[in-house]
């Protein structure tokens, strides 16, 4: 369950970051960042490590 959250906080990074250098979706693309973030924080919380 650990890495998939992981993997989920990964992509949703990228695509946060993609989104925000190569289109123009607004708060969308914020709100994948707030996901992301919320993510690694939970998996820091539960004890585990990020890499």
């Amino acid at each position: 369950m650990g890495d998939l959250l992981y993997l989920i906080a990964v992509i949703l990074i990228i695509g946060w970051a993609v989104g925000f250098f190569f289109f123009s979706l607004g708060a969308f693309i914020h709100l994948l960042l707030i996901f992301a973030v919320i993510a690694i924080i939970f998996r820091l919380i539960r004890g585990q490590n990020i890499v």
